[in-house]
């Protein structure tokens, strides 16, 4: 059995009509070593946007991924192939942190025609760990508090695919004996979540919350 932990990246918008796009992916392949879990390997890719080429400011902002990264990148159905491969066969669990990791997979998948049954036995990393420390299901942990609960350092950048995959896999292989993971498929989960994502001290709040202080307008070509 093995254990995929991944996250991914996604242009920001701020109008209704505008779709989001993955533009990085992480993962984190975890088995088990004489029954212990272990970090097996990782994943990383750049995928270039289809329907908005070039990135807003407030992406850039957000993410730090920069426009010349994602010229060179492949799109979405090429990478979801090198993601297969690299995942091999047998028999995984995919963990994200959050719902809405797996909302815009399905998306993306949906976008560009490719299979989705590969999305299978998914969980919700963030809802299980803030169940082990009796928080409000509405109102979830987030992973940088997550870490600081259980004294595990953060290394890395936010808001970077294989940085925040990487330090979401440190949770699980400190946690592993303490979590019940679910079997399910895609036919079973959700395509829309209203839970709320993150809490920080007393308060909620989006993930995007500080990209209002940006005033810088968008490019429009």
């Amino acid at each position: 059995m093995k254990f995929i932990v991944y996250d991914l990246e996604m242009t920001v918008t701020r109008k209704k009509i505008q779709v989001s796009e993955i533009i990085e992916i992480g993962a984190v392949q975890i088995e088990l070593v004489d029954g212990k879990p272990a970090v097996t390997g990782t994943f990383q890719s750049f995928v270039k946007p289809d329907r908005s080429p070039v990135i807003s400011a407030s992406t850039r902002a957000l993410t730090g991924i920069t426009q010349s990264e994602l010229q060179s990148a492949e799109t979405w159905p090429l990478v979801q192939e090198r993601l297969l491969e690299w995942i091999g066969g047998g028999e995984y669990y995919l963990c994200a942190w959050g719902p809405d990791d797996l909302i815009q997979l399905g998306s993306d998948c949906r976008m560009h025609g490719t299979k989705t049954d590969w999305i299978r036995n998914h969980n919700n990393l963030q809802k299980l760990m803030a169940g082990l420390v009796q928080q409000d299901k509405q109102q979830q942990i987030g992973l940088k508090t997550a870490l600081e609960y259980w004294n595990i350092p953060f290394d890395g950048s936010h808001h970077r695919a294989l940085d925040d995959a990487i330090n979401t896999a440190k949770l699980f292989v400190h946690l592993y004996d303490q979590l019940t993971l679910e079997t399910n498929e895609m036919s079973d989960l959700p395509l829309y979540s209203t839970e709320v994502v993150y809490k920080t001290g007393t308060f909620t709040n989006s993930p995007f919350e500080k990209l209002a202080l940006f005033a810088e307008k968008e490019p429009t070509a």
